[in-house]
């Protein structure tokens, strides 16, 4: 069994990120001449051609494309097991608010390998809505929080989040008029949106359940009784997303943010923060 060199998959991560050789070598810290060399050189170990090149641009194949996923974690790996040892030990409790919504989809990944990097230190979640968790950001109850910026809640951006409508397969309730939905408590920014894109294209509505809770939304919608607008991130497999071709209106993205509490400023909190920083915006 052949033996796949990490400096060799970085070089091939480099070229398929970039297109061109030269700036592949640039990142590498290679000279472009030993880059295709090496490139070459796997290419005849593995009889496979990874790169269409031509007189301008690098073109990966889809062998290419497969190894260089590869590569991306493998890489992402051996950076994870180098900074799990060189990174000080640190240890203490860390308490996060998070929505119900994204506890679900968006924090499992984070805090595994927040985890395993950081076995020291406890972790504490606590799952409400934005508008809930922002007073206990204020007051230090907790020490983090990602939130969905609204009125009264401002923080580090993390990322923009689409927000779609949602129904059951079982029944075509989002055909019915006045529309039924389900939304969160009021004061929800995803329940603001929702509100507005009906009034704007003139789509009657009533509001046929109102709960602060992501799966009390989700059971309306499952049985078939209501649509709901929900980050798109959250929305479980199989449920329906509609779209405009549905007879519902398009919805403004969400922005998600990072809000830290007075006494965030130690090293599990800002080692956190940094974890979800980094993937959260590219999740």
């Amino acid at each position: 069994m052949k033996k796949l060199d990490l400096d060799v998959l970085e070089m091939v991560v480099a070229v398929a990120n970039s297109g061109s050789f030269a700036k592949a070598a640039q990142t590498v810290f290679r000279s472009p001449s030993a880059v295709s060399m090496q490139i070459k050189t796997i290419e005849d170990a593995l009889g496979k051609q990874l790169f269409v090149r031509d007189t301008r641009n690098v073109s990966v194949t889809a062998e290419g494309k497969r190894l260089a996923d590869y590569g991306r974690r493998m890489l992402e790996m051996r950076d994870e097991a180098w900074a799990s040892i060189v990174r000080p030990e640190v240890e203490g409790q860390v308490t996060i608010g998070v929505p119900d919504d994204y506890v679900s989809s968006l924090l499992p990944q984070v805090l595994a390998k927040f985890a395993l990097m950081h076995p020291r230190v406890d972790i504490r979640v606590i799952g409400l809505p934005s508008a809930a968790l922002m007073p206990m950001v204020k007051d230090s109850t907790i020490d983090l929080a990602c939130l969905t910026k609204g009125k009264g809640i401002a923080g580090e951006f993390i990322r923009h989040e689409q927000m779609v409508w949602t129904g059951s397969s079982k029944r075509k309730i989002w055909l019915e008029r006045p529309l039924p939905i389900a939304v969160f408590a009021d004061g929800s920014t995803a329940r603001d949106h929702a509100v507005r894109a009906l009034r704007r294209e003139s789509i009657t509505f009533r509001m046929s359940f109102e709960s602060p809770s992501f799966l009390g939304l989700l059971s309306m919608v499952e049985a078939g009784l209501a649509i709901a607008p929900l980050a798109k991130c959250s929305i479980p497999a199989h449920l329906v997303q509609l779209s405009e071709s549905d007879g519902v209106p398009a919805m403004n993205e969400v922005e998600v943010v990072l809000v830290r509490s007075a006494r965030s400023a130690r090293p599990p909190c800002e080692y956190l923060a940094q974890q979800i920083l980094e993937e959260w915006k590219v999740a």
